[in-house]
């Protein structure tokens, strides 16, 4: 009895024989589809029982890269964003510095126009800041003795006067505003020509306000009468424009009329002002005759 080998290891044909066979039949297959088109049935229906095991492996790659794309362009919207964000601010600056520039220009013109209004040399100030004594109106200028300021001139505006230089340095000066308790100017009403003196009501009144006292309860004085200086007081040139008639109160019981006014000019609205330096003298008439006597009597002394 001859020995024979297991099952398990039984091997076949040769390694050759398959080859040689495989390699035919992938020949006749080529030839076969090609001259007869005779597999395109078959690959049709092959590739349509793989397409969802093919969606299948894709997913994955597809999903990480469509993540990937998706945070990708919400980091760069983000940036836009922020640089839109940005340039937003930096426009808006740009453009409250414009306005506020264009509106300082346009005061600045204003304070031109009354320069060459007035009948007395003035130099333009700018105001630097307040005071530190918080219970009075005053603010510091950044005009001094330098300057040819002194003691005493009238601060104006456009819109009528402002207050009075009460402290002098070499390169500023204090300004008192109408609105202070311990100030005072002489005014006139425009409308009934009736003379009188207004105190600034300071912080223990009416802030902002000017108080026109000594008034009598019978006096013709009417909301939105216009008040300028009447000039009396040799300090302030005769109307310039003070201050409007805000309340008028009259009480019998009282011999005097409560009336409280409203400054026209004023350094909340800008930061420039006039400093009026000296008053010009006033044109002499043509006709005026030159009066000969003081020369004759120098000249007698001599």
């Amino acid at each position: 009895m001859e020995p024979t080998a297991p099952p398990l290891f039984k091997q076949g044909p040769s390694a050759f024989a398959r080859l040689f066979f495989f390699a035919a039949l992938a020949i006749t297959l080529l030839v076969t589809d090609t001259r007869f088109d005779a597999l395109r049935i078959a690959r049709s229906a092959l590739g349509t029982a793989l397409y969802p095991l093919q969606r299948g492996v894709l997913a994955p790659t597809q999903w990480f890269s469509g993540a990937a794309g998706y945070f990708a362009s919400l980091d760069r919207v983000e940036r836009e964003n922020a640089q839109y964000a940005r340039e937003k601010a930096e426009l808006a600056q740009v453009a409250l510095r414009a306005a506020s520039l264009e509106a300082e220009n346009a005061h600045l013109r204003k304070l031109a126009g009354l320069r060459e209004s007035l009948h007395a040399n003035s130099i333009a100030a700018q105001i630097l800041y307040d005071a530190r004594d918080p219970f009075s109106r005053k603010v510091i200028v950044d005009r001094g003795t330098n300057d040819g300021v002194a003691r005493g001139q009238p601060v104006v505006d456009e819109a009528g006067v402002v207050g009075q230089v009460t402290r002098v340095f070499a390169f500023s000066s204090e300004v008192t505003l109408l609105t202070d308790r311990e100030q005072a100017i002489a005014v006139q009403n425009v409308r009934t020509g009736f003379r009188g003196v207004a105190y600034g009501s300071g912080a223990s009144g009416a802030a902002g306000l000017i108080d026109l006292r000594f008034m009598p309860a019978n006096a013709d004085v009417k909301q939105d009468d216009l008040l300028v200086t009447s000039g009396l007081d040799g300090v302030f040139p005769d109307g310039l424009p003070v201050a409007k008639v805000a309340t008028v109160e009259r009480n019998a019981a009282y011999q005097f009329a409560k009336i409280l006014c409203t400054p026209m000019g004023g350094i909340e609205r800008n930061r420039h002002v006039l400093i009026l330096l000296t008053a010009k003298p006033a044109p002499r008439p043509a006709d005026e005759p030159v009066d000969a006597k003081p020369k004759a009597a120098k000249k007698s002394r001599s």
